[in-house]
């Protein structure tokens, strides 16, 4: 399977594409379509990669991926079941004109707010109701809870995934060699990286690798593997009783002190106040 562009399965007569994903772990290849995804996180952890930037999810969590924006979602080793409702479409899927009547002007705003993407902060016992109500529902009814989940998602508070647009697909191509380069650092994250065994992984020099990732990815590669190790740092941080040290060795960085430097920079605080805040 080539794996940019992603085609979603449209079932035949259906404009609102509903999908229970329950396996030993989430669909794990970079890919990119151009529907809006609407995910609820009903079983898993781990991280998800979205156009540029690096999150953490976790059971009951919910998220709202734009079009033609790049992602994944990486499962936790230690978790060995996962399962998300996802709701996909297009603003063109119900017909051209639906949502510039005025009676939906209410609910306009979803769509520009939906273009970077968004976690949902606020709302989510509402959310999670009515997303698990949606794959039993036939599809009128399924049609007005989408309209009712819309309306609640431009009241809610949100936190925005990616500063970086994605105006059109990548091709195949470049997709495979970013898979490959997102594959090997998730699971590497923790070791030693060199830029040159990184561009060797897209049949690059390191050069042409650089300019290759800042223009697909809107950042350096070594900002990318250090906001993926202090995302993996802070899930420690929230859930380990581990030493300071401990987790800046787990995470990749070679010593405390670049640990602590690059985690305020990022977070604010240092590693100890996020600790102390957690308590």
């Amino acid at each position: 399977m080539k794996v940019l562009p992603f085609k979603i399965a449209k079932p035949l007569n259906q404009n609102l594409i509903v999908q229970v994903d329950e396996s030993e772990a989430f669909y794990n290849q970079l890919h990119q379509h151009k529907e809006l995804q609407l995910s609820l996180i009903l079983k898993g952890q781990g991280k998800l990669i979205t156009g540029d930037s690096i999150h953490h999810f976790q059971n009951g969590e919910f998220f709202v991926i734009g079009p033609n924006c790049p992602h994944l979602f990486q499962s936790d080793r230690t978790v060995r079941k996962v399962k998300m409702i996802s709701l996909f479409f297009t603003r063109d899927s119900f017909g051209e004109y639906l949502f510039e009547l005025a009676d939906l002007e209410e609910i306009r705003p979803f769509f520009t707010n939906a273009k970077n993407g968004f976690k949902l902060l606020s709302h989510k016992e509402e959310v999670h109701k009515l997303l698990c109500q949606i794959p039993d529902q036939d599809k009128l009814t399924r049609f007005i809870n989408l309209l009712r989940l819309i309306k609640i998602l431009c009241q809610a508070k949100r936190e925005v995934l990616t500063g970086f647009m994605y105006p059109k697909q990548i091709g195949s191509r470049d997709g495979q060699r970013l898979q490959s380069v997102f594959d090997f650092v998730v699971n590497s994250f923790q070791n030693d990286i060199s830029l040159a065994t990184v561009a060797e992984l897209a049949y690059m020099t390191p050069n042409a690798f650089c300019r290759f990732f800042k223009k697909q990815t809107n950042k350096t590669f070594f900002q990318f593997l250090i906001e993926l190790r202090l995302e993996h740092a802070s899930q420690l941080l929230h859930s380990s009783n581990l030493s300071i040290a401990q987790i800046a060795d787990r995470s990749g960085f070679n010593s405390i002190s670049n640990f602590n430097r690059q985690f305020k920079a990022q977070k604010g605080i240092s590693p100890t106040q996020y600790l102390q805040a957690k308590s």
